[in-house]
């Protein structure tokens, strides 16, 4: 097994490099709404989802001074990257994209690059990292979770009248100070 090399993305190659998102989920997490707000379930897939994301997502707008990507690299392919937004006004650093090749995930790469993006957002003073998860990808959620994100809030509207219709958008935040 090669080794997988990490840093900030140099050339243009790393900045362009798109992966497929897709997982296997064999939970959902389940929105349960009352009048005085949400709880979360976890139910049990049978059989599991095998979820591939939709390329409807617009056009990325060009990278601004609080952005950073990290790639993952096996030997010179980008294997996993993780896009990210800093916002100095209220110290978020947002999870805007990560994505590991399907080939390589379960073998950490996602998390060493969140550890990377997290340890920049240190450096910046950021006094959280805040991300947007499905409530079908449970397991990126129970990673985000053993990181010490925690829940912060969900849209049941965000995935309307897309591909993801039905999904519920849930917001995780990890708080550094």
């Amino acid at each position: 097994m090669d080794e997988i090399t990490y840093r900030v993305a140099e050339s243009e190659r790393d900045r362009s490099a798109v992966i497929k998102g897709e997982f296997v989920s064999d939970t959902v997490f389940e929105v349960i709404g009352s009048e005085s707000g949400f709880t979360f379930r976890p139910v049990r897939l049978d059989p599991p989802v095998h979820k591939v994301f939709p390329d409807d997502e617009p056009e990325l707008d060009e990278a601004s001074e609080g952005d950073c990507r990290f790639v993952a690299l096996d030997r010179d392919r980008v294997c996993g990257y993780v896009d990210t937004e800093y916002e100095p006004w209220n110290r978020r650093l947002t999870i805007a994209d990560i994505e590991v090749a399907r080939p390589y995930q379960g073998r950490g790469i996602g998390r060493m690059l969140m550890s990377h993006a997290i340890g920049w957002a240190r450096e910046r003073g950021a006094g959280h990292v805040w991300l947007e998860v499905t409530n079908i990808n449970a397991p990126a959620i129970r990673v985000y979770q053993r990181m010490g994100f925690i829940f912060c809030g969900l849209d049941t509207s965000l995935y309307s009248r897309t591909k993801s219709e039905g999904e519920t958008a849930l917001y995780m935040s990890l708080f550094l100070d």
